[in-house]
């Protein structure tokens, strides 16, 4: 595809806000002074000089703090760049897509909410508000005339695409997913395994670097109890395999996926049916790898994959001879996208919403799964679910992938619906939270959940 082709004609560039300016807003605000079809100029963070110091690192001057309507306005009609620290101040102002990165989801969603009641399209990166209301949130934006898009840059939008492109192709999808965030190094010098910072010992883990010809379940098994220092399961990967869902059908093959620790070269052998000796029950699953390497083999960089049946030999072999990745057994092959470039790469699907009102997601997405959080300790009542760190985790909770439901009372409440509230009932080490279990009298969040499954699933249960 030619991108001057398909962009091209714009009769002036695309406005842009930006909330939310930590890594991902942040590399979306330094590439997007470059990007000669979006007139970025607002950026919002809950304190105005956050907002203030992303922007002027970036490169913008010139940069008005506004704490009101008002200013912001004047701000506007001066040619200022905008520093705001609440989207209501800036929601009205002439610009076309607001794009979410807090990944909050109380806040989130209520942002994304302001922006569709004031016409703007919306460039979904908070994964945490899609996973729990993103196909409501698109009916909404599609009732006036807008759009709700996922984001290039983050594996959901770029797996989507990847998926669909195979589909339009006619390849069978086997399966499809990305890789984790961190690699799994392996040092043969010093027998440690890093991931994420963090090194342990490994002194056995030399003995199951090499797949050969052994048994993909047994191996996966012995490089997990090696690892088993290391943090093999993320509630961010699951999170992204649910707003992946919301376009593309495919499920997982175990709730809490297999995520095992494979070398680029293995992907198409794991993630292949049980009966060509892969780790799977069926086809079209989801899930997720942890990229292992040695040091100074190049990384899967945290990108996306589709693992596809190999029908025809002769293409099949040509293409080996060329690199391509094959299944030890020639039964399947992966190809992927080794990159996930953040905001750097965001402008795409910005575009494709104010330009094409287009989604990088499906047309008309609808709810597959829901992350259900798991107490993975007795969890007593009155405590905090707290939503903590880069991956917005919850100690001692854990999470797998059920099928999407109306919510009700005694049912597994979805993981973000249920973070930063208290909980009104003990939950039991190996239980899921339920919705009775916490306290969701101020949720925001709650009431746009209810409005989705009503559209979805027909009507909505009592909640309290």
């Amino acid at each position: 595809m030619n991108y001057h082709d398909y962009f091209g004609h714009a009769p002036r560039p695309i406005g842009v806000c930006i909330v939310g300016t930590g890594g991902f807003g942040r590399s979306f605000l330094a590439q997007g002074r470059h990007v000669p079809l979006l007139d970025l100029r607002i950026a919002v963070d809950v304190d105005v000089a956050t907002a203030a110091a992303a922007m002027r690192s970036a490169g913008f001057e010139e940069v008005a703090e506004c704490r009101s309507t008002d200013e912001a306005r004047r701000a506007w009609e001066n040619g200022l760049y905008i520093a705001a620290e609440d989207v209501a101040h800036i929601v009205d102002l002439p610009f076309d897509v607001l794009v979410e990165s807090t990944g909050h989801p109380e806040a989130g969603a209520r942002h994304a909410e302001l922006a569709i009641a004031a016409g703007k399209h919306v460039a979904l990166v908070s994964k945490e508000v899609d996973s729990v209301i993103g196909p409501g949130l698109a009916r909404m934006a599609s009732q006036r005339g807008t759009v709700v898009t996922p984001v290039d840059g983050d594996q959901p939008s770029l797996l989507i695409g990847l998926v669909t492109w195979a589909e339009v192709l006619g390849f069978e999808i086997v399966c499809a997913g990305k890789a984790s965030e961190y690699d799994f190094l392996f040092d043969p010098l010093t027998q440690t395994l890093t991931s994420n910072g963090v090194t342990i010992d490994a002194p056995g883990f030399a003995d199951h670097i090499e797949l050969g010809q052994r048994d993909v379940t047994e191996i996966a098994a012995a490089r997990s109890r090696s690892a088993a220092a290391l943090p093999q399961r993320a509630v961010p990967d699951l999170c992204e395999l649910v707003v992946v869902s919301h376009s593309i059908d495919l499920v997982p093959d175990r709730p809490d996926l297999h995520c095992p620790i494979a070398r680029i070269s293995e992907v198409p052998t794991f993630f292949s049916a049980q009966t060509d000796g892969g780790l799977l029950k069926g086809e079209r699953r989801m899930d997720v790898f942890h990229c292992l390497r040695l040091p100074g083999e190049v990384s899967f960089a945290g990108g996306v994959f589709v693992v596809i049946r190999c029908r025809d030999t002769a293409s099949w072999s040509l293409l080996a001879e060329k690199g391509h990745v094959l299944s030890r057994n020639g039964a399947t092959a992966m190809v992927y996208l080794p990159r996930h470039l953040l905001g750097l790469e965001a402008a795409t699907s910005v575009l494709e919403a104010g330009l094409k009102l287009r989604s990088s997601g499906s047309r008309h997405p609808q709810p597959r799964f829901d992350i259900a959080a798991i107490a993975e300790a007795d969890l007593g009542s009155g405590r905090i679910l707290a939503a903590t760190g880069h991956h917005h985790a919850i100690e001692q909770v854990s999470a797998v992938l059920v099928p999407a439901d109306r919510l009700a009372a005694e049912r597994p409440a979805p993981f973000y619906l249920v973070a930063n509230r208290r909980l009104i009932r003990p939950v039991k080490a190996g239980d899921a939270i339920r919705l009775a279990d916490v306290g969701l009298e101020t949720s925001h969040l709650l009431g746009l959940r209810q409005q989705q499954d009503a559209h979805f699933f027909g009507h909505v249960h009592d909640a309290k």
